[in-house]
C-alpha cells in the first residue's frame, strides 16, 4: 500500500446503516436506547462493532481497562498513533447518535482508505472506551488518571464490583496501569461527537470546532434553620432554611453573568424538609455546578460563591455545609487541531463556530496526555440523553468527512 495521494469521503449510507443497526441492540419499547456498560447488550455491541474494525482492514485488541481498540497500520514503523473514538454504551434511556457516531464515523475513516488501498504515514486508531456514561474508567485508565487503589469509586450501576465488570469484557483491574499512553504512542486524539446542546441549530452552524472540555466544580450545600409553625411564627422571628436557599439559587444565576468567559452555574437539585405546608422549613439541602473552560475562572467563582453563601446564611440565622462533589479540571483543545478543523470547513464549504463542550466526554482525558481536538455536529432541538436525539444522515457525514480530512492533515503535521 502506498501513502494517502487523493482526497476521499467517507461512506455516508453504510454510516447511517450501522448507526441505525447499532441501535437495535438494547432498543426498548419506549424507543429509547439502554445499553449500560458491563451487561450482555453492550457485549453484543462491542462484537458487532469489532467485526466493523476487522471488515476495515484494522487489527483488535482489549486493554486492561476494557477499551476495544481498533488500528489501522501506518507507513513509518513505530510512528505514534493518530487516535479516534468514543463510546457506546448509554444512559438507562438513551438516543442511537450519542457516542457512536464518533466510533463509527473513526472506523468508517479507516475503511475508505482500506478500501482505496492507502495508508496514512501514522497509525490511525479507533478506541471504543469503557464505561463513558458512569465511571468513564476506560478513558481514565488511558489517561493515568484512574484511581488505582480505590476500586469502589468504580462500582458499576449493577452494584457488581469493578474487577468483575472489567472481566466480563475482557479487562483486568490487577492490570489497569499497563492501559495508560502517552504522547510517546499517541501523537493526537480527536473525537467527532453530537453537540448535545442546541448552539449550532440556532446559529445554524453545520460543524462546531471545539474550544475544550470545560472543567466542573459540584458543591452539596446544607442549610440548617429551624422548623416551625407557619401561622403562628413571625416573619421577623424565622430562621427560614428555604428563604436562604431561594437566595442562593438567584446568587448562583448571577454569579455566572458575571464572568466574560460565560461560564454556566445551575442549582440542579433541592431538598426541603419537613416539607410541608404549614411549616416553615427548617433544612435545605441543594447542589450547585459550576461549569467553564478557565480553571482560574472556576476557582474564582467558587471563593465567591462560598463567601456569598456564608453571608446569606448568616443573615437568615441558617448556618451552611459547603461540601465538594466533583472537582474536574478543563483540557483546552489544541490550537493546531482546532485551526486544521477550521481550515478543512472553510475548504469544505461548511460553515462553523467555535464553542466549549460543556458536557464531558472521553477527550477531557485524553487532552491530559497527547494533543485533542473535538468536532461537534447538530443536536436536532439540542436534544440527547433521550429517544428524541437526533443527528440527520447528512449531518452525520459531515462530520465523519471532516474528520476523515482532520487526519489526512494531521498526518502531515505531526510528521517529524
Amino acid at each position: 500500500m502506498v501513502a494517502l495521494r487523493s482526497p476521499l469521503k467517507i461512506d455516508s449510507d453504510r454510516l447511517d446503516a450501522r448507526i441505525q443497526r447499532l441501535a437495535k441492540i438494547g432498543r426498548q419499547p419506549s424507543g429509547s436506547i439502554c445499553r449500560l456498560a458491563f451487561t450482555p447488550e453492550i457485549v453484543r455491541a462491542r462484537y458487532l462493532v469489532q467485526q466493523w474494525m476487522v471488515e476495515a482492514g484494522m487489527t483488535t485488541r482489549v486493554d486492561a481497562a476494557g477499551n476495544l481498540i481498533g488500528r489501522y497500520g501506518g507507513t513509518i514503523p513505530d510512528a505514534p498513533a493518530l487516535a479516534t473514538g468514543s463510546h457506546i454504551d448509554t444512559v438507562p434511556s438513551g438516543g442511537k447518535f450519542d457516542g457512536v457516531l464518533g466510533v463509527l464515523a473513526g472506523i468508517e475513516a479507516a475503511q475508505i482508505l482500506h478500501q482505496h488501498q492507502q495508508r496514512l504515514m501514522h497509525p490511525l486508531e479507533v478506541i471504543v472506551f469503557t464505561d463513558e456514561e458512569s465511571t468513564m474508567i476506560g478513558s481514565q485508565a488511558i489517561a493515568g488518571t484512574a484511581h488505582l487503589r480505590e476500586p469502589e469509586r468504580y462500582r458499576a450501576k449493577s452494584g457488581e464490583s469493578i474487577q468483575d465488570c472489567l472481566e466480563l469484557i475482557g479487562g483486568d483491574w490487577d492490570a489497569l496501569a499497563g492501559a495508560q499512553r502517552s504522547r510517546d504512542d499517541m501523537a493526537a486524539f480527536v473525537e467527532l461527537h453530537v453537540e448535545q446542546g442546541a448552539v449550532l441549530e440556532h446559529y445554524q452552524k453545520e460543524i462546531g470546532v471545539v474550544q475544550g472540555v470545560v472543567g466542573m466544580q459540584r458543591k452539596a450545600v446544607t442549610l440548617t434553620g429551624e422548623a416551625n409553625h407557619a401561622g403562628t411564627t413571625p416573619m421577623d422571628l424565622r430562621q427560614d432554611a428555604l428563604v436562604s436557599a431561594a437566595e442562593i439559587v438567584l446568587a448562583v444565576k448571577q454569579l455566572a453573568h458575571q464572568f466574560p468567559s460565560q461560564p454556566v452555574a445551575t442549582v440542579g437539585h433541592l431538598e426541603v424538609a419537613p416539607n410541608a405546608v404549614n411549616i416553615v422549613p427548617g433544612r435545605v439541602e441543594l447542589s450547585v455546578d459550576l461549569r467553564d473552560l478557565s480553571k482560574a475562572c472556576l476557582d474564582e467563582m467558587v471563593q465567591q460563591l462560598e463567601a456569598k453563601i456564608y453571608a446569606i446564611a448568616a443573615t437568615n440565622q441558617t448556618p451552611a455545609e459547603i461540601k465538594p462533589i466533583l472537582c474536574v479540571e478543563p483540557t483546552l483543545a489544541s490550537p493546531n487541531i482546532q485551526n486544521t478543523i477550521i481550515d478543512i470547513c472553510r475548504r469544505s464549504s461548511l460553515s462553523y463556530c467555535e464553542l466549549p463542550s460543556r458536557a464531558g466526554h472521553d477527550a477531557l482525558e485524553m487532552g491530559r496526555i497527547t494533543d485533542m481536538g473535538m468536532i461537534f455536529v447538530p443536536s436536532q432541538h439540542g436534544i440527547s440523553h433521550s429517544e428524541a436525539e437526533y443527528t440527520s444522515p447528512q449531518q452525520c457525514a459531515n462530520g465523519a468527512n471532516v474528520l476523515l480530512q482532520t487526519f489526512l492533515a494531521l498526518d502531515q503535521l505531526y510528521r517529524s
